[in-house]
């Protein structure tokens, strides 16, 4: 097993023991048979969260997967949510996609920056300059570890009332944010993301409905729709315990370009299909974690 390869297991790993859904949700689509097992899905791509402060952010954490021969490819920016983006296309179609994104720490609040800035502080160099990026384990734990004190309540409200995403990321951290399953691959007529959520939403699973259950590309070939983030039990370093957002599941259905429109089924690869990004679809997967969407968990 490679170093990559070590990563993304440990990833997957973790993720799926803290998002009871993905279970659920893999278990569904065997005993429909839409797939054998687990390892027929296509994960189209994974995504990180992070903060836009100078030792940390997307240029620290981008620098793990450029290392295992990941390309930086297009950016995006999120105003209203004060985020930017960079996907990442990864050395072997086998392994997924990339997303991270970053929060403009410099464009909060000052009450709301200085919060981030008493936790991240406490990480004065770039840490990923700091790991063996040829030890995957290594890799895997710093990316599973505490990078800060654990959070107050009192300063996870404070920018839960400013920006969900700070909040999240303050507690998260790294933690993987989600997964992304290829319906286009499954049998139809699972393999639309329109199908797909009426299978989902048959089973019971709440769907993210910001914007609409799916999020199309305005050029109609990149369709994408989630689960609403599981909410989980913690407790924070003053003792208090809430249920906050974890990590949710995503799904993705990428049409056949226009100028492949002529091959056979048996014929199409991941070439062949609509690459990258659109800001519109991420715009509304953020909320997936955000209290509007949340509710509906204990609806």
């Amino acid at each position: 097993m490679t170093a990559l390869e070590t990563v993304l297991d440990g990833l997957m790993q973790r993720y799926q023991a803290r998002v009871p859904d993905v279970k659920k949700v893999i278990d569904a689509m065997v005993a429909e048979k839409l797939i054998s097992s687990a390892e027929e899905i296509e994960n189209d791509h994974i995504a990180f969260r992070t903060m836009g402060v100078p030792q940390l952010g997307m240029k620290s954490f981008e620098k793990i997967f450029l290392h295992y021969g990941y390309e930086r490819r297009e950016a995006y920016h999120f105003a209203h949510k004060k985020l930017d983006a960079f996907w990442y296309s990864p050395p072997n179609p086998k392994y997924p996609r990339i997303f991270v994104s970053e929060l403009r720490v410099a464009d909060l609040s000052l009450e709301a920056r200085a919060i981030i800035e008493s936790y991240t502080n406490e990480v004065p160099t770039d840490p990923v300059d700091a790991l063996d990026l040829d030890n995957g384990l290594a890799v895997d734990d710093f990316l599973h570890k505490a990078l800060w004190r654990l959070p107050t309540l009192a300063d996870y409200q404070r920018l839960q009332s400013e920006s969900e995403y700070a909040a999240w990321v303050i507690y998260n951290r790294y933690y993987l944010n989600h997964f992304t399953v290829s319906v286009h691959n499954l049998p139809a007529p699972r393999n639309t993301c329109v199908g797909f959520n009426e299978f989902l939403k048959a089973k019971g699973f709440k769907l993210n409905n910001s914007g609409g259950e799916v999020k199309q590309s305005p050029d109609g070939f990149l369709l994408q729709s989630s689960t609403v983030a599981e909410m989980i039990d913690v407790t924070f370093s003053s003792g208090e315990q809430k249920r906050i957002s974890g990590s949710y599941v995503e799904f993705a259905e990428r049409r056949v370009l226009p100028q492949f429109a002529h091959l056979e089924s048996s014929q199409i690869k991941r070439e062949h299909r609509r690459e990258g990004f659109e800001a519109g679809n991420a715009d509304k997967i953020f909320e997936s974690t955000f209290s509007t969407q949340t509710a509906q968990r204990s609806s």
